[in-house]
């Protein structure tokens, strides 16, 4: 089992003049509750300082600091392994630059090509492809959309007098369009808020997560042609009009075929790298740290 030791006490320096000091004058030789002991990490030998550690605990956010301390050992352990596997099969170098011009280190490509050349990938068949579209089928419709108008008195909830004057002018406008549906129009040019009031509040066309929950909430209450009660949201008071509901629809396989494709190939890539990273393991000589090959971040 890994232990380790982290002390955000360094570089602190004690004083007994604080006001609110109280510990005894007396050492405490108890161990501090922050520290764990951590023995020196070796892979095959050669040693991960505690500084590269260190330095790679950013990288790895975690609910404690011990947590974080050995996901950056694990990370760097495996690193190591996998470069002393470059090195003693000779991988040449090449480095590449991504699509922002920034060009890979050394040891980057090095990693890049290893597991390139070693770890051999099988390409998902056409059967299967076929497979996981049919057994997926709700990763393959297209988003439901609402056409809807609205009208909106602006407010801000934090102003509790300005949202009370928009609640009750909504009111007041629901109770025309209740006996004057065909009005919408003409209402959201004269009292909207909102930029839509040019085009007769309309909205276009709205889909899941394009609105406020309160206002998506609204929309699926109502059927075509109808106009809801006044609709409280962050930004005011909304009167909703759904003018026309379009159902989601299936993809064809057609057309989903190269992201199943992709997604499964990945799927097997990694399984293939954590499986080939767990063999490095087995075979070297790790001291410090308990790794499973599986777990490697180079592979998430």
């Amino acid at each position: 089992m890994t232990t380790l030791v982290i002390n955000h006490a360094a570089g602190r320096q004690p004083s007994s003049t604080h006001p609110h000091d109280h510990r005894s004058s007396t050492p405490d030789t108890k161990p501090s509750p922050e520290r764990v002991a951590m023995p020196p990490v070796t892979v095959n030998g050669v040693t991960i300082s505690r500084k590269a550690i260190a330095a790679e605990v950013q990288n790895f956010p975690a609910g404690n600091p011990g947590e974080g301390w050995r996901a950056a050992t694990r990370a760097l352990v495996i690193r190591e392994l996998l470069l002393q596997e470059a090195r003693r099969l000779a991988i040449p170098v090449d480095q590449r630059t991504n699509a922002d011009g920034r060009v890979e280190t050394i040891e980057d490509a090095l990693v890049r090509a290893l597991i390139e050349q070693e770890v051999r990938v099988p390409e998902a068949d056409e059967d299967t492809l076929r497979r996981f579209y049919e057994n997926n089928r709700v990763r393959f419709m297209t988003q439901p959309l609402c056409e809807a108008d609205h009208i909106l008195i602006g407010a801000s909830r934090n102003d509790a007098k300005a949202f009370s004057a928009a609640r009750e002018t909504a009111g007041r406008l629901s109770l025309i369009l209740a006996s004057e549906p065909e009005t919408f129009a003409d209402l959201a040019r004269s009292w909207s808020t909102c930029p839509s009031a040019e085009i007769d509040g309309n909205l276009g066309q709205i889909g899941p997560g394009d609105t406020t929950p309160e206002f998506e909430e609204a929309l699926a209450s109502l059927e075509p042609g109808e106009i809801s009660a006044p609709v409280e949201t962050r930004y005011g008071v909304h009167l909703i009009r759904v003018n026309r509901r379009i159902e989601g629809r299936r993809l064809p396989f057609e057309a989903v075929r190269e992201r199943i494709a992709g997604y499964l190939n990945e799927h097997v890539r990694r399984r293939a790298a954590a499986q080939y990273i767990a063999l490095l393991i087995g075979r070297a000589e790790i001291r410090g740290v308990a790794l499973d090959g599986a777990a490697s971040p180079l592979v998430q």
